[in-house]
């Protein structure tokens, strides 16, 4: 499969931005299945990138179980559920049953 060059739009700021071919073989390579959505300005931001020491992270996004908006203190991993925390505890608490049951 041959990339070429994509001009998208940030959804932060508004500004297009160019999502390079190489980019898009190294998304391809690691099977990511969404383009980026913000421009590296607005993503070096978002992820706190202030030049100094460790920053937490919180994350908002979407439980992949009951699909309301929470926030996580990690960034998620492409294509791993996340759950907000009344379903993780939930799914905690029925793991642990079923293990015992075993």
């Amino acid at each position: 499969m041959e990339f070429q060059d994509k001009t998208l739009t940030c959804v932060d700021c508004g500004a297009p931005f160019v999502w390079t071919a190489g980019e898009q073989l190294f998304f391809a390579d690691k099977n990511f299945k969404n383009e980026p959505k913000r421009c590296k300005n607005c993503k070096a931001k978002r992820q706190g990138f202030s030049g100094g020491g460790f920053s937490k992270t919180e994350t908002m996004t979407t439980c992949s179980q009951c699909g309301r908006e929470t926030t996580v203190p990690f960034k998620p991993t492409q294509g791993r559920p996340v759950y907000c925390r009344e379903c993780f505890l939930s799914r905690k608490a029925t793991g642990m049953a079923a293990a015992g049951n075993r």
